[in-house]
C-alpha cells in the first residue's frame, strides 16, 4: 500500500511539473514571434543583423531568445539537483548528465544569437523553486525530470501551429523532437511505456 501511495505522489509530481512548465512557457512568450532575423541567426547566418530589421523587431527577438535561455538555465539547474541528490544509479546519472549537456549547448547557442543581435544574454538565477523536499528516491527524481520534459513538449506542440514563419516552425519542431526523446527515455527508465500513444495529447 505504501508503494502505491509513493507511486501516486511521483505521478502527481510529473503531472504538476509538466503543467507548470507549459504554463510558464505560454505566459513568457504570449504574443511574441521571431522575426526572420532571429531565425537566420539561429541558423548560423552571422550577417542577419545587417540584412535589415527595425529596433523593435530586434528587441522582441532578444526578449524571446532570453526567455528560451532562462528555460534552458532552469533545465540545467534541475538536472544538477538530480545529479547532486545522491539518488541516481550510475547508469541513470550518466543519462541525466548527457541531457543536462544538451541544455547547456542550447544556452550557449542562444546566448551567441543574443550577442550577435547586440543584446545581453540572461544569466541563470541564483536559485530555483524546485520541489526538492519531494525527491526521496530515484523514481521521484525521474518523474520530476520527465515532467519538465513533457511540459516542454506540450508547450512546443501548442506553439508550432500558430507560427507564421515556416523556418521557425521547423526549428520548434526540432526542439520538440529532442524534448520528446528525453521524455521517452525518462519514461523507459521509470518502467513506463516510452511511447504510450500513437498521437500526443
Amino acid at each position: 500500500m505504501k508503494k502505491m501511495h509513493s507511486q501516486g505522489q511521483s505521478t502527481a509530481l510529473l503531472t504538476e511539473t509538466a503543467r507548470q512548465s507549459r504554463r510558464r512557457f505560454i505566459q513568457q512568450t504570449a504574443g511574441l514571434t521571431f522575426s526572420g532575423v532571429a531565425v537566420a541567426m539561429l541558423g548560423g547566418q552571422s550577417s542577419a543583423r545587417a540584412e535589415g530589421a527595425n529596433d523593435i523587431e530586434v528587441s522582441q527577438d532578444i526578449r524571446i531568445l532570453n526567455t528560451a535561455i532562462a528555460a534552458e538555465h532552469e533545465a540545467v539547474a534541475a538536472y544538477q539537483v538530480g545529479a547532486e541528490s545522491g539518488l541516481l544509479e550510475p547508469a541513470v546519472l550518466k543519462v541525466a548528465a548527457k541531457f543536462q549537456g544538451h541544455h547547456r549547448e542550447h544556452v550557449d547557442a542562444l546566448a551567441k544569437a543574443v550577442r550577435s543581435l547586440g543584446g545581453t544574454a540572461t544569466d541563470a538565477r541564483d536559485s530555483y523553486d524546485f520541489p526538492v523536499d519531494r525527491l526521496n528516491n530515484q523514481s521521484d527524481v525521474l518523474h520530476f525530470a520527465a515532467g519538465l520534459e513533457r511540459g516542454a513538449v506540450s508547450a512546443y506542440a501548442g506553439a508550432i501551429p500558430v507560427f507564421d514563419n515556416r523556418d521557425l516552425a521547423a526549428a520548434a519542431a526540432s526542439i520538440l523532437a529532442d524534448e520528446a526523446m528525453h521524455w521517452a527515455v525518462l519514461r523507459h527508465a521509470l518502467g513506463l511505456d516510452p511511447v504510450p500513444d500513437a498521437f500526443y495529447s
